[in-house]
């Protein structure tokens, strides 16, 4: 991108906002008008009629300063391709401007670039961290998602289940009573709050808003003070957003995380980011504000490394698309990829995984745990999942060795000190020797757990031991007892995630995990599962 000049505009559902991006002096001009509702959220009619009113503005305000920073001729057009925000979104929102893109590139007589706007989240902070391979958080009004990057595409590696997380807060300030937007309200009187127990719900790298915000609501109405609900609701939604990415760069192997989404400008949710990446040795990086919040910018830097790589499109294929997942983007624009760093050194001693310290004894037959205290998170809602956790993992693997299932023999537990000694299993983790077989036994493993009433929490394939032909699981940490169908399908959906993430080629071993199950659970935990997988929860919803 040595010369590239891109005029990009965003309008999803806030912000009509147009950009231009100049490639060699890395600069980046911002015009944004957002759609601010009298009262409650998004209405998608008021925010599309905003869009058509500001979106011209904010274009030729654009235009103004490309002819005004443009060395070339006069008679030569300002920038070399115009890219929009293709989707996801609200569709009424993404016509407005995909129709305003199309004019625009006729009219100047150049390409046409369709960003798919999730994955530019990503993509701002990778170029302005200039990190190789990050995973990257989007937390955003309707989003909330983990993403990385596995041969030649975008995966999603974990997502919230119901809502985003900006919506989630808005709807507890709905109910309080405060006006749109309530993320900074809650911020500003989190500050004058102390804890209180609310729900904290990670299933694996996916993570559930929906218990979370039901409590808070009725904390308020039972009297607890509205800033001790504030502070509370930060310090679990933010430390559930933080453990899934821990737990996206132990699965990835990464060592860098970007923050995307207008969620980010929050101070404690950088905090706690930037805290448990020094903690596990990784970088961090958030960018600026105005690269945060949906912008024209990020549409922009993408659209100039996608144009870069011949990617544009003709006007006839340039539809919109309101469900446009970021997993079905090619990643054009990339053309190495780091190797992961899948399974753990010869002779390592020590492993560090999301959670614990793992001191290994090969020799010994032998392996100590400790679940270590997790500084970004506040004491009392650390040292409680910590001891829970712990609890909850002895119980669940003896339980499942009498089920039948491949578990380490657990010979010690110490729940205050959140340590566990347990036998040494496998040669590697199943992500070090991905085979359809060893996938095919996981799928059954998972069926029999189910059977007897009770989830693994977090079947990755970090968490899958392999010796030979025999596959053990571990880390049951995050198991509960549960008669729910819902809780079965999201169990092999995490599975299913960490597959994409991890594998070369994941079709194949994602089939043969559904063969495993049906083999010896239910075939309705299979149908669940389509029906969670079709839910694209991390898709714009506002």
């Amino acid at each position: 991108m040595t010369d590239t000049r891109i005029l990009g505009i965003e309008g999803t559902a806030w912000a009509a906002s147009a950009a231009v991006f100049d490639a060699a002096r890395d600069d980046v001009f911002i015009e944004s008008d957002a759609y601010q509702p009298e009262s409650g959220g998004i209405h998608p009619r008021e925010a599309a009629e905003h869009m058509h009113e500001a979106v011209p503005r904010v274009v030729e305000r654009a235009l103004e300063y490309a002819r005004e920073t443009h060395d070339g001729p006069a008679s030569e057009p300002p920038v070399d391709a115009v890219a929009f925000s293709r989707g996801p979104g609200l569709g009424p929102c993404l016509r407005v401007v995909g129709t305003a893109a199309r004019a625009l590139s006729q009219a100047l007589s150049v390409p046409l670039v369709g960003v798919n706007h999730m994955v530019a989240h990503l993509e701002i902070g990778r170029h302005t961290s200039g990190f190789d391979a990050p995973v990257c958080l989007n937390a955003s009004g309707a989003n909330a998602h983990l993403l990385a990057y596995r041969n030649g595409r975008y995966r999603v590696l974990g997502e919230t289940m119901d809502t985003g997380v900006g919506n989630a807060i808005d709807k507890f300030t709905r109910h309080v009573g405060w006006s749109h937007p309530g993320g900074p309200k809650v911020e500003e009187a989190a500050t004058e709050g102390d804890y209180v127990d609310l729900p904290y719900v990670v299933k694996g790298m996916d993570f559930s808003f929906s218990g979370i915000m039901s409590a808070a609501k009725q904390a308020y109405d039972d009297g607890v003070p509205v800033e001790d609900v504030c502070f509370s609701l930060q310090e679990n939604i933010f430390g559930m957003l933080t453990e899934v990415s821990e737990r996206a760069l132990s699965l990835t192997g990464s060592d860098e995380l970007v923050l995307g989404g207008g969620v980010g400008q929050n101070d404690r949710l950088r905090e706690m980011l930037g805290e448990m990446c020094a903690q596990r040795g990784a970088e961090f990086h958030a960018p600026e504000p105005r690269f945060l919040r949906d912008n024209a910018g990020m549409i922009a830097v993408l659209g100039a490394k996608m144009y870069d790589a011949g990617d544009a499109l003709a006007l006839e294929d340039s539809r919109v698309d309101p469900d446009f997942r970021p997993d079905q983007v090619s990643v054009t624009w990339r053309s190495d990829e780091p190797d992961l760093a899948v399974g753990r050194a010869d002779g390592d001693t020590q492993v560090r995984g999301a959670e614990a310290l793992v001191d290994l004894e090969p020799a010994a037959g032998r392996v100590t745990k400790r679940r270590e205290a997790k500084t970004y998170r506040h004491p009392q809602l650390d040292d409680r999942l910590r001891r829970e956790r712990t609890t909850l993992e002895a119980r669940l693997t003896s339980l499942a060795r009498r089920e039948g299932v491949p578990t380490p023999v657990l010979s010690d537990v110490d729940s205050r000190e959140a340590r566990l000694e347990l036998e040494y299993v496998g040669e590697r983790d199943l992500r070090a020797a991905l085979t359809a077989a060893g996938v095919r036994d996981v799928g059954r493993h998972l069926a029999r757990l189910h059977n007897a009433g009770f989830v693994h929490g977090d079947p990755t394939t970090r968490n899958v031991r392999v010796d030979g032909d025999r596959t053990y699981l571990i880390d049951l940490g995050l198991g509960y007892h549960t008669d729910h169908v819902e809780d079965y399908a999201m169990d092999l959906h995490v599975f299913d995630q960490s597959l994409v993430g991890t594998a070369d080629d994941p079709e194949p071993l994602r089939e043969a995990v559904r063969a495993g199950y049906r083999e010896v659970g239910e075939e309705r935990v299979l149908e669940r599962l389509r029906d969670v997988e079709g839910r694209g929860r991390y898709q714009s919803d506002a």
